[in-house]
């Protein structure tokens, strides 16, 4: 009889157990959304310039340099790959992006083999900013610079131009599962000031709110910051992470490139963020992005390739990647 006690008391256990665990914790993590927070990395062999299979912005072009000429070397955040990749293959000369090993290789850390010769690099926001200022770059292709990266390029002595070329949304997005479709900017800001905490607050399901946020520096992160005014969470409750993801990022990284189809985008203040609510101005959160440049670089092309930016032909091919020109007040 003893031996039979114990055996109906282990089950009890186990049962007590495992039905606690559901309740607790599987319960909590079914349908919860979380994967809303998770991006890849953008494929940067798909936007390869001279390649014929690349996917890149093919538009006429009367700028053309030559293997003669001082080719400025550009870089860029990972959102805007596509824009400078397509400059270069719509006015540089093929052969001059170049790889290390003779081919391009992306088990690399920022998926990249570019070699030191190459007129394309890809070492993401933080790195590629900072090669501005060091002169191993000649334009740099981001959102606005953060106050850190400014003040790194201050204290080496470095004036930058820092010139508009074209607009983007900055947009956030959920699981697609998530039964929420839109939000607020207020609501926005209280969920990321943690006022806001749970789903069933703002139209959805009882679940928690997993604020995710970006790497200090990045581009998206700075943004972020800008549009939290300053006043953003520096940490959440931990067991958030049970609960359904809410995450941020530019529009066309997201709907363009990563291609997600596990996540959607959301209508902020009640308008979605599509390419014409970007250039009628109705979408709440849109902001230029830029290139970038030391005032003192001597290479001539780099003004030259600037202005033609600005041009109708360069507004062409950034509209052409995806993403919005700027008013036509704002080009040359």
């Amino acid at each position: 009889m003893k031996r039979v006690l114990v055996l109906i008391l282990t089950a009890v256990f186990f049962i007590t157990v495992n039905c606690g665990l559901y309740f607790l914790i599987t319960r909590r993590l079914k349908n919860n959304f979380s994967g809303a927070g998770q991006l890849k990395m953008i494929d940067v062999g798909s936007f390869l310039p001279f390649e014929p299979g690349s996917d890149l912005a093919r538009t006429d072009s009367t700028l053309h340099f030559t293997s003669e000429d001082d080719l400025p070397v550009l870089d860029g955040a990972a959102a805007l790959v596509p824009v400078y990749a397509s400059v270069i293959d719509s006015c540089y000369p093929e052969g001059c992006v170049t790889y290390e090993g003779g081919s391009f290789d992306d088990n690399n850390y920022y998926g990249e083999n570019f070699a030191e010769d190459s007129v394309m690099k890809y070492q993401n926001t933080i790195r590629g900013f900072n090669a501005v200022v060091d002169r191993s770059v000649d334009m740099f292709f981001t959102a606005h610079p953060s106050d850190d990266q400014l003040a790194y390029a201050q204290e080496h002595g470095a004036e930058l131009e820092i010139i508009p070329i074209g607009l983007e949304s900055f947009v956030f997005f959920v699981n697609r599962n998530n039964p929420v479709n839109g939000l607020t900017v207020d609501q926005i800001r209280a969920i990321y000031r943690n006022e806001i905490t749970d789903w069933s607050e703002v139209g959805g399901p009882d679940r928690m709110i997993n604020p995710v946020t970006r790497i200090q520096g990045s581009g998206s992160q700075t943004m972020m910051e800008k549009f939290m005014k300053g006043d953003m969470i520096s940490s959440r409750n931990p067991l958030s992470i049970f609960g359904g993801s809410i995450g941020y990022s530019f529009r066309f990284y997201l709907s363009g490139l990563v291609k997600n189809d596990n996540v959607k985008m959301l209508a902020v203040n009640g308008v979605y963020p599509d390419a014409e609510n970007i250039r009628n101005g109705s979408y709440p959160i849109t902001a230029d992005f830029y290139v970038v440049y030391r005032k003192d670089n001597p290479n001539p092309n780099v003004t030259i390739l600037k202005d033609w930016l600005l041009s109708d032909e360069g507004q062409s091919l950034i509209e052409a990647c995806g993403y919005v020109g700027l008013p036509d007040d704002g080009q040359i």
